[in-house]
């Protein structure tokens, strides 16, 4: 595989061992941040990482679309890049293809071309890996994505699957050298180890990725914390941070601990580069707008009493349950997709 950059087992313990220092920076929005801002009409934009990529600092989920009618679907997506959102997250097997085939046809007369577009792909090993890549891409009406993830890396087993002889990781570099995909990047929700797993087994293979998809949320701060224990990492190494369930897929407003703004704009204050956000009707979307409009640097104070809110509620993890139990892990129900 090609030299991204060189890594030491001791580099890695170390970047690890820096995330209970800098975590309260991060919380705070003290830390720096993922990229630097720039503000295009009402929107604001970040820099993806190391890509040089400026991205929207709202991005609309894909799995939500498949809850509207389809023309529903198409509006919300055609609204949301009208409005400035540039960052479409989607993936292989959201609602059978249906996601996917609404947000093709949402692209179509130009929008495409507005669209920074990524999708996600179960498949661990090579053969099942390009198969849903080319599904994919028939199902989106586009000839590459500007950014394939590995979704659902949840298993302490699954980096060394994707980086092993015949997995999915070689599927992805052919496809990034066919033009296919222009950026590699993975998903999880399940626990910070794996995650750390994932970059680890990356740095082994002379790899660094370009993007890294985690749940960022106000809950997450108290509990089994990606912000702490992944998110300095991926500052360290100029990774993309792609911020998901800022509201724990309305789990987090279960708690009537905070409000949706809040959530969001909690989840934007962090050094994310930008924050994916479910909209299932056009009324979930204008909130999201809004908060992208709204947002502005929280102070410590504010910050620390968001927190405060929603300590009590989190220290059990009953409002992430996609880290304490099975229930949004869609490849262990259906690990025929992982190949």
């Amino acid at each position: 595989m090609p030299s991204n950059n060189a890594w030491s087992r001791r580099d890695f313990l170390a970047s690890a061992a820096i995330g209970a220092i800098a975590s309260t920076k991060i919380a705070s929005g003290l830390a720096s941040k993922a990229g630097a801002e720039e503000k295009r009409g009402s929107m604001q934009y970040r820099t993806l990482g190391r890509t040089g990529e400026k991205v929207s600092i709202v991005g609309i989920g894909g799995f939500h679309l498949g809850v509207p009618d389809e023309k529903e679907a198409i509006r919300i997506v055609r609204t949301a890049l009208d409005n400035g959102v540039n960052f479409l997250d989607n993936s292989w097997d959201y609602n059978e293809g249906k996601s996917e085939i609404r947000m093709g046809k949402a692209l179509r007369d130009g929008y495409r071309q507005k669209a920074f577009l990524m999708t996600k792909v179960d498949g661990q090993t090579k053969k099942s890996a390009a198969q849903q890549l080319d599904e994919s891409l028939k199902r989106l009406q586009t000839d590459h994505l500007d950014l394939w993830q590995f979704h659902e890396v949840i298993r302490m087993g699954d980096p060394d699957r994707i980086f092993g002889a015949g997995g999915g990781m070689e599927a992805a570099l052919e496809a990034k050298k066919a033009g296919k995909i222009r950026y590699i990047g993975f998903t999880g929700h399940k626990s910070p180890d794996v995650h750390l797993k994932m970059l680890s087994t990356g740095f082994k293979h002379n790899f660094t990725f370009d993007t890294v998809q985690m749940p960022l949320n106000v809950m997450d701060a108290h509990f089994n914390s990606f912000g702490k224990k992944v998110l300095p990492m991926l500052l360290e190494h100029k990774i993309g941070v792609l911020g998901m369930k800022p509201m724990g897929d309305k789990l987090i407003l279960n708690s009537h601990t905070v409000t949706p703004i809040e959530c969001l704009h909690y989840a934007m204050n962090l050094p994310t580069s930008v924050v994916i956000t479910g909209c299932d009707s056009m009324e979930i979307l204008q909130q999201a707008l809004k908060a992208a409009r709204e947002f502005h640097p929280l102070s410590q104070s504010e910050v620390a009493a968001l927190l405060a809110k929603t300590d009590k509620s989190a220290q059990k993890g009953e409002f992430e349950l996609y880290k304490t139990s099975d229930q949004f892990d869609s490849t262990a129900h259906n690990p025929e997709w992982l190949g």
